[in-house]
């Protein structure tokens, strides 16, 4: 996609700081970066959203960011790591190139990148089950 920020620097057409790099997936810094070694995992290929990604693909990037969390842990002293996603307008999704970011987590780093409960939707868990069920496979 000629407009797609993630499909030029998956092309090399646009600067990234390239952690890794394989035939399906790319992983480079974010440049706004939550911590040290803020990793954007993206397939090189376009797909908008987790809706949009083949299996194979998508398995191929949760692979990477075992790989580098396990590197990062080494390498920079990570103590643990976040993996964030967001798929859709709704869901604060502000590049659509599917990617994941992992966030390196270190002692005392204050970040708070966790969700405010919501407990009244427990009250409707039997409801949101039977619409769900209707669909699984």
């Amino acid at each position: 996609m000629a407009s797609c920020i993630f499909c030029k620097i998956a092309e090399g057409e646009a600067e990234s700081w390239t952690v890794y790099e394989d035939e399906l997936v790319k992983a480079f810094f974010d440049i706004n970066p939550a911590s040290e070694g803020h990793t954007l995992i993206i397939p090189k290929k376009h797909y908008e959203n987790i809706y949009k990604i083949p299996e194979d693909v998508l398995e191929r990037i949760i692979i990477v960011a075992k790989k580098l969390a396990i590197v990062y842990k080494k390498a920079l002293d990570v103590k643990a790591v976040n993996i964030l996603h967001a798929s859709g307008k709704e869901a604060q999704q502000d590049v659509f190139h599917f990617h994941i970011h992992l966030v390196p987590r270190y002692e005392n780093d204050r970040l708070n990148l966790w969700y405010q409960s919501q407990p009244e939707v427990k009250a409707n868990f039997d409801k949101i089950l039977e619409k769900i069920k209707k669909f699984i496979d």
